[in-house]
């Protein structure tokens, strides 16, 4: 008898098991993508807001300090700006500060305390952002 060199007997379903597993493996890759992607589009939105807050804020405080006689009191403006679909009040606080002192010990006259609030809604419920500075009574007269 003639000794044939056969191929080699291969099991039926190998190629097809592997196409399931890249399949799988492929599937898994994108879904983890598209979930990273996802949150990566919050983060980015999240930053833009707290940007145009932080603008907002600071236009506030600086049209504050800017004016020439500081007067006693509370004031809330409703800005024409909107973060999502509400609209942002800005509430401006100004307030003496008593009995601060310098190095020396002696009490400063005429300090004011300058805060900003900003409130807006969000997420169904209402937020808020402020910030605040100090400011000397007479700096800009003469």
């Amino acid at each position: 008898m003639m000794n044939r060199h056969r191929p080699p007997r291969r099991r039926q379903g190998f190629l097809m098991l592997e196409v399931v597993l890249a399949l799988g493996i492929f599937a898994t890759v994108g879904t983890a993508f598209a979930v990273a992607l996802s949150q990566t589009s919050r983060a980015a939105t999240l930053a833009q807001r707290r940007m145009q807050i932080n603008r907002i804020l600071d236009s506030s405080l600086t049209a504050t300090l800017s004016l020439p006689v500081l007067e006693e009191g509370t004031e809330t403006v409703a800005l024409g700006e909107t973060i999502g679909d509400a609209e942002v009040e800005v509430d401006t606080t100004i307030e003496p500060l008593e009995e601060l002192e310098n190095q020396d010990g002696e009490f400063l006259q005429q300090m004011y305390r300058i805060q900003v609030t900003a409130h807006w809604f969000e997420n169904g419920a209402w937020q808020e952002e402020s910030a605040e500075t100090w400011r000397y009574g007479r700096m800009y007269q003469p």
